[in-house]
């Protein structure tokens, strides 16, 4: 889950702890087997329907009332009588853990499982140290828990945050949903259900989640921002700014929150408080490429180009390297029908950002190109000696000949070489196609680059640089009729791709920051 600078993500002290015997947040840190056997179990010797042993009862009174040292003397001592005595070795286990020493608690805990595997304390207080320790080994530990008691809540809750963890989702939403009783009283829970429903894009699920979190924090900004991510995912953008609308004050700090009120205005017409909440975004944050894309997209709906181009202008004063506003602002000259100025937006687009949608390998080699295109060329050379078939390596020799500081008309052939062989090997290579147009395009051969920038929207419709080539050539080809609809089909494609990336990144779920040995599900 990406994290953003809301507010504060220091987890506060809980006060729903289930057992009364600890209340101090140290001591619960420390004590969280004691705290599983309070929750889970009532007593060791209940647990079983045992009566419980006068040296049991004696040591779990010395345990309650913290006198750890003398608990762990009558203990060693008990069990030189009755050395496989598995509630005692799981007291043993649970002074240990008192006292902060993980490694000899879990050596009790696991001497008491050998003598008796489904003793439910013992089990859950190996789960509380391993789960503690962020140890995966609690995870089957919990499913033999659950085994035996399939409605315990908190083992379900355990197991949901391991599995969250790990990137498992699917799994670990079905054990927040057996465990609602226990999850809607804790916050890291609630974020961690909310999360997981909406990377299996369940929002509507997520709302309520979400709701539950923002009663536990009701003075928190971050879950208020969650829910609405998640209401404007599910196109509930009027209740999204309800949602908002507490955190829109005159003195909001934080840009993202105004940006995401922006995008809930304009979705339900509201433009005049979209264009100036986005505005106050871009003076809180005047170096975020998003908020002038956003602003440029604004322009574009409504026809307010020069507007745009203003915006756009005071972005790149500040920014001045960023690819996506010179392609915004090319955009938004080619509604006004200046094309030059378009074709020159357009020409830094590709000089800063040429390996958008390359490969890995294509990205560590442009980072190299940019210090030492020598090594970029010759590694590539050699790449092509053990792969001569490669397609994308063919591609990236031609685009490094023409990078090169050193281009000359012999670079310039053999580029074209490499990448008709590159075309040959993978006609539907849609780069390489983009590649060929603009070499085309350098030589002013606008015919044969509208025909490749042609055979690339063939393969990929919806390709931005082969619609803006397209453009290109054919204005200076003379064939006029066709720009104005290619203006608005490339508009609309910007505005699907900034959409798209929108549904990637922009609006991302925050969650406080876990202190460092933050208790379990139940501290």
């Amino acid at each position: 889950m990406n994290r953003r600078a809301v507010d504060s993500r220091n987890r506060e002290t809980r006060t729903n702890a289930p057992c009364p015997a600890i209340t101090a947040k140290k001591m619960a840190q420390k004590a969280a087997i004691l705290i599983s056997i309070c929750f889970f179990s009532g007593t060791l010797s209940t647990a079983i329907g045992q009566h419980a042993s006068p040296s049991v009862t004696a040591i779990e009174s010395l345990i309650r009332s913290r006198q750890y040292d003398h608990a762990l003397a009558l203990t060693r001592s008990a069990l030189e009588q009755r050395p496989t005595d598995f509630r005692l070795w799981t007291l043993e286990g649970i002074i240990f853990s008192m006292q902060d020493k993980a490694q000899p608690a879990q050596i009790a805990f696991e001497k008491a499982l050998r003598i008796s595997p489904q003793y439910a304390p013992a089990l859950k207080g190996e789960v509380q140290i391993l789960y503690d320790q962020g140890d995966n080994r609690a995870i089957p530990l919990l499913e033999r828990i659950l085994k035996n008691d399939p409605k315990d809540q908190t083992a379900h809750e355990m197991l949901a945050l391991l599995e969250r963890k790990k990137d498992r989702c699917e799994p670990a939403v079905v054990h927040f949903a057996a465990s609602q009783d226990a999850t809607k009283k804790h916050t890291e829970s609630l974020e961690a259900y909310g999360y997981c429903l909406v990377q299996l894009k369940r929002f509507q699920d997520a709302i309520p989640v979400f709701e539950e979190l923002i009663t536990l924090l009701p003075n928190r900004a971050y879950p208020r921002y969650d829910l609405a991510v998640v209401q404007v995912a599910n196109k509930q953008n009027e209740d999204a700014l309800k949602t908002l609308e507490p955190l829109l004050t005159p003195d909001q700090s934080d840009p993202d929150i105004l940006s995401l009120a922006s995008h809930a205005a304009e979705a339900i017409k509201d433009t005049p408080r979209a264009v100036a909440l986005l505005r106050q975004a871009i003076v809180l944050s005047p170096t975020t490429q998003d908020y002038y894309t956003a602003f440029a997209a604004l322009c574009l709906d409504h026809e307010s180009f020069q507007v745009g181009i203003d915006m756009i202008n005071a972005g790149l004063s500040r920014i001045p390297n960023a690819a996506r506003l010179y392609l915004s602002r090319g955009l938004l000259y080619a509604e006004e029908a200046e094309y030059d100025k378009a074709e020159a937006d357009f020409a830094r687009t590709e000089q800063l950002d040429a390996n958008q949608g390359m490969s890995s390998y294509a990205f560590d080699l442009a980072q190299v190109q940019k210090n030492n295109p020598d090594e970029a060329l010759r590694r590539v050379q050699r790449q092509l000696k053990a792969h001569p078939d490669s397609a994308l390596l063919h591609y990236l020799l031609a685009q490094l000949l023409m990078k090169n500081p050193a281009t000359d008309l012999d670079a310039y052939k053999e580029a074209m070489k490499e990448d008709l062989r590159a075309l040959e090997l993978k006609p539907d290579l849609v780069s390489a196609r983009n590649l060929m147009a603009s070499l085309h395009m350098q030589a002013g051969q606008y015919e044969k680059a509208i025909e490749q920038c042609r055979a690339a929207l063939q393969y990929a419709p919806n390709d931005e640089t082969a619609t803006y080539h397209l453009l290109i050539s054919l204005r200076h080809a003379g064939k006029k009729d066709e720009l104005q609809p290619l203006v608005k089909r490339l508009a609309e494609l910007h505005q699907q791709s900034l959409q798209n990336e929108t549904d990637r990144k922009r609006f991302t779920l925050v969650e406080q920051l876990p202190t460092p040995n933050s208790g379990p599900p139940n501290d």
